[in-house]
């Protein structure tokens, strides 16, 4: 063995050292990680994502795999010819729409999200919310207010959905079976129609009905920031009304803390928003000590 092999060796053992004890804290916990359409950049790291999902397997952890896709539906609605709609920056999914949603998101991004891990090595699944009565939605009810009159107004956004029921059987069952679900945020509602659900708040209901004890959110950011810019490792629920109430926190990051609010009040432990686009993103969040994003608690 050369110095340098041996020098290499010495860096592995020390990196596994500092490792071992939060795999230790983890083993046997579930872990939902919410893989963003955005955050899906490229093929190297998508194999990167299925490297760390596959790793946490091999650590005894049971890892879930939620994944969005809206870019990718909205190249596959331009390429047949149907014009995207939004009302107050939600997508109108009409029943023309929805066929396309759970074409893109319950086919093509989940099987290839499966292809990926099962490269790895583990034996991952694709579902969607339809799979074993997984998840159940109800028509979602958006208002948005005129900026001019200030009167409220009920957004009609079509099949969009809200879930308001989840079976974790299946999902149960799965993990028993040492497979790694990946699940795509389509869901039917009991009035027999199919709904597509925003990947963030199906990720929560789910995370939720299996008391995780970390939510990933992987996203285009490197988590939330403060007035000056600079990352804030960890807050608190209070703290995070507190960043909305005075505007430190603004835009799209507003819906995304208060889906982090949510998925704690269902029961999930902590909840992270991290940067997708960085490499190991989800080893270096769960098995370092600094971490990689920002961490939600109660």
């Amino acid at each position: 063995m050369t110095h340098t092999d041996l020098k290499n060796a010495e860096e592995q053992a020390h990196l596994l050292a500092q490792a071992l004890p939060y795999m230790q804290r983890y083993e046997n916990k579930t872990v939902v990680v919410k893989y963003g359409g955005h955050a899906m950049g490229n093929e190297e790291l998508g194999q990167a994502f299925a490297r760390d999902v596959a790793l946490l397997k091999q650590s005894g952890i049971n890892p879930v795999v939620v994944h969005g896709g809206g870019p990718q539906i909205g190249r596959m609605l331009e390429t047949m010819g149907i014009e995207s709609r939004f009302e107050g920056g939600l997508r109108v999914t009409d029943k023309r729409t929805v066929e396309i949603v759970e074409m893109v998101l319950a086919g093509s991004i989940n099987k290839d999200i499966v292809r990926m891990i099962n490269a790895e090595g583990e034996w991952a699944i694709g579902l969607c919310g339809k799979d074993g009565n997984m998840v159940f939605a109800e028509k979602a009810k958006k208002t948005v207010r005129d900026p001019d009159s200030n009167i409220e107004r009920v957004l009609d956004l079509g099949f969009v959905g809200e879930p308001v029921e989840v079976d974790r059987t299946l999902l149960d069952l799965l993990a028993h079976s040492e497979m790694i679900p990946v699940i795509a945020p389509v869901a039917p509602g009991r009035d027999g129609h199919t709904y597509n659900i925003n990947a963030d708040t199906f990720a929560g209901a789910i995370a939720g009905s299996l008391e995780a004890v970390r939510l990933l959110f992987l996203t285009d950011v490197p988590g939330v920031l403060d007035q000056d810019g600079k990352l804030i490792a960890e807050l608190t629920v209070a703290q995070c009304r507190e960043l909305i109430a005075n505007g430190t926190v603004t835009g799209g990051m507003i819906p995304k803390i208060e889906t982090c609010i949510h998925a704690i009040e269902r029961g999930v432990q902590g909840v992270v928003i991290v940067n997708g686009k960085a490499a190991h993103s989800v080893l270096l969040e769960l098995f370092t000590a600094h971490g990689a994003g920002t961490l939600i608690v109660p």
